[in-house]
């Protein structure tokens, strides 16, 4: 789905998987600056938008997802999961309840299988599943806006800004009213700062969450059974996921970032050493240079010096081994 603020002044596309908004306006830095300081908005109607809605639809959310939802308060931002049997990431949702909905989105074009599941799993339950993406934008406000939540529309507030669920003709007006206008890029330099994972970048088949730091946050420890929650209880009681998330600060004298999926490799043993896992997102940010996320296997030094694709890199720890 093509956003109309690709007509605006210095769009630039943005490519896989954010196609369908900027990548940015024509100068990338500024709007970082401008977004870390709560200036603007993230266009991010190419997201899949889904609501919930029915007197059992906390309680049936609550047996599906890794959060616990079944007393989630109206107006309480929450993140959850959905897992394979076998435990491994499916599905990454960013939620909130207005009292009578609940409203998530998703990582674009995930939406459709995500109501499949969904559809599959509602059996008696007095719910109902609605793809929302076609009338609903996400737009997305920095920590420390001013901007105020227009009237009826459906907010997510989070230590990282607030998720607004607009109708999608409002968008043009919205940018109008409350510019300027930011490209994505910006948002994932934010990101990939904050060491937050996301789903299709920091994922591959078999990603389980305790290897991206998502226990805590996006999974409770404490809630009842649910869909891959055997995997989730042994990886959290033996302490061992085989994988583990790192940030790398990444050498500033290569003019090309690595790309996702590029090999990340012991710089003591060269660009031909064998691979010990892969960058997930790298970006340039404004004040630390070209930075990264990458997935490593568990028993990486967490102190040794390594290679993302040919250029040089400087871990820190984002999950403990």
């Amino acid at each position: 789905m093509k956003s109309p603020l690709l007509s605006l002044p210095g769009a630039v596309p943005a490519e896989a998987p954010d196609e369908g908004v900027a990548a940015h306006y024509g100068d990338l830095f500024r709007e970082q600056r401008a977004l870390a300081d709560g200036a603007g908005f993230v266009d991010l109607s190419h997201r899949g938008v889904v609501t919930v809605s029915g007197p059992e639809r906390l309680s049936w959310l609550h047996l599906l997802l890794t959060q616990h939802v079944s007393d989630l308060a109206p107006h309480q931002a929450t993140e959850a999961l959905i897992l394979s049997p076998h435990g491994h990431i499916e599905h990454a949702l960013y939620l909130v309840d207005d009292g009578a909905t609940t409203w998530m989105h998703t990582e674009p074009g995930r939406q459709e299988a995500l109501i499949g599941y969904l559809e599959s799993m509602k059996f008696f339950y007095q719910v109902e599943v609605a793809d929302r993406t076609d009338e609903i934008a996400v737009v997305h406000l920095p920590a420390g806006s001013i901007t105020e939540t227009p009237a009826d529309v459906v907010a997510r507030e989070t230590p990282h800004g607030r998720d607004l669920f607009l109708p999608r003709g409002a968008l043009e007006s919205f940018a109008t009213a409350h510019g300027p206008a930011i490209g994505v890029l910006a948002l994932e330099a934010l990101r990939v700062e904050a060491h937050r994972p996301r789903l299709g970048r920091e994922t591959d088949h078999r990603t389980i969450p305790h290897e991206l730091g998502w226990i805590g946050t996006a999974v409770h420890l404490q809630k009842g059974c649910y869909r891959g929650q055997e995997t989730v209880a042994r990886v959290h009681n033996l302490g061992k996921p085989p994988r583990r998330l790192v940030f790398l600060h990444l050498d500033g004298s290569e003019v090309t970032l690595p790309a996702h999926g590029a090999p990340v490799r012991l710089a003591s043993e060269g660009e031909e050493g064998r691979q010990l896992g892969f960058v997930t997102t790298a970006v340039r940010h404004h004040e630390l240079g070209p930075i990264a996320l990458a997935l490593v296997k568990r028993n990486v030094p967490t102190d040794a010096a390594l290679i993302a694709d040919a250029t040089a890199a400087a871990q820190e720890v984002v999950v403990e081994p």
